[in-house]
């Protein structure tokens, strides 16, 4: 204890120091409340980020005045030809695309059990003409011998009878050889035009039934394009109409062309009715199966324009669009005339001209500040 007397400093000495520890302790405490107060009150500056929407003009899309149908190639006349009895095929002499001609044999059924129809039929021919030729050489010994008084009418009448009866068997026998004739020629599938084979469904060892498609052969000559109409847009359509068909893997191609047939009846799976659009020149490069696109060109009605579906932005009961203004979305609202396939068409609430958005309209409020796609209108 005298020792740390001695060693311990007077209290007047050690004033500085604590003084300087309280110092110390109350800056950094400021320190740390200064902090706290910036990190509590601070307000980070968010970047300002702008929607990318795609838009396209009223007025000037290719469906505006005009309806626009996908269709496919095909040929005016198609045969699609059938086995006219049942059997295993033996023989297939064609191939997809092939040049045939009328009456030339496309595949083969197994004869074999025709061949044995064919066969009793005949021998039942044979023994109709026997049975026949008896019943005649009696009829007219009879004849005569009544003839001279040496039997009766009755016997007469009989061998008479007996010689109408074996006509009419051979009658009989001699159709049905002539039909199991006929079944044996069926056993031969036979192009019965000239033409070139668009499809061929049946193969060598497959056991067909008659009737059920095997080749089907386009005829040589006129092409046509085929395409599906909703309902709600035959009755825009009419026979000899005059429509613009190009294709999809020719785009330099166009040529012209007349509806030459409208279904009466819709398809039962897809509720389209089929039109055929004939081609007044087809092209040579247009091949059969080629996707093609018919348009039908209409005057416009500057009340009436066509928009994507995907435009509509509904609000319960209310459709209306967003429309660019200064670089800023609007929602302006419309009245809707009616549906073209994924199109809408507009009666009224817009102008030739304006900009709509077609994409990103998901999260748009009004009077947002937007960008369009590409720095343009898509």
């Amino acid at each position: 204890l005298f020792f740390l007397m001695i060693r311990r400093p007077p209290r007047s000495t050690l004033f500085p120091y604590t003084t300087l520890f309280r110092s110390g302790a109350a800056a950094l405490v400021l320190v740390v409340g200064w902090q706290l107060y910036n990190n509590l009150t601070y307000k980070p500056e968010t970047e300002k980020i702008i929607p990318l929407v795609r838009t396209v003009t009223v007025g000037e899309t290719a469906a505006d005045g005009a309806n626009v149908y996908p269709g496919q190639v095909m040929g005016h006349y198609e045969s699609k030809l059938a086995f006219q009895v049942g059997g295993k095929i033996v023989n297939r002499m064609v191939n997809l695309g092939d040049k045939v001609s009328a009456g030339q044999v496309l595949m083969t059924l197994d004869p074999k059990d025709v061949n044995q129809a064919v066969e009793a039929s005949n021998a039942q021919l044979a023994s109709a003409i026997a049975n026949q030729k008896l019943a005649a050489d009696n009829a007219y010994r009879f004849n005569t011998l009544y003839a001279s008084g040496a039997v009766s009418a009755a016997s007469r009448g009989q061998y008479n009878t007996q010689l109408e009866a074996a006509n009419a068997a051979l009658r009989q026998a001699q159709a049905q050889a002539n039909a199991n004739n006929n079944q044996l020629e069926y056993t031969m599938l036979r192009s019965d035009v000239d033409g070139v084979v668009a499809a061929v469904t049946g193969e060598i060892g497959m056991v067909t039934a008659a009737g059920t498609p095997m080749v089907t052969v386009v005829k040589d000559g006129e092409r046509e394009v085929q395409i599906n109409v909703p309902e709600n847009a035959l009755g825009n359509l009419s026979l000899g109409e005059q429509a613009e068909v190009s294709f999809w893997a020719l785009p330099k191609l166009k040529c012209s062309g007349t509806i030459r047939e409208i279904a009466p009846m819709a398809d039962p799976m897809t509720k389209t009715y089929k039109v055929c659009v004939a081609i007044d020149s087809m092209p040579a490069e247009a091949r059969l199966g080629m996707t093609a696109k018919v348009s039908f060109n209409k005057e416009a009605n500057d009340q009436q324009f066509v928009l994507p579906g995907a435009a509509i932005y509904q609000t319960n009961d209310n459709p209306s669009v967003w429309v660019v203004r200064n670089n800023h979305a609007q929602l302006v609202p419309v009245e809707i005339a009616g549906y073209n396939d994924n199109n809408v068409i507009i009666s009224s609430g817009l102008a030739k001209g304006d900009v709509v958005i077609t994409a990103g309209i998901a999260k748009l409020v009004p009077d947002q500040e937007v960008r369009l796609a590409e720095g343009g209108e898509q």
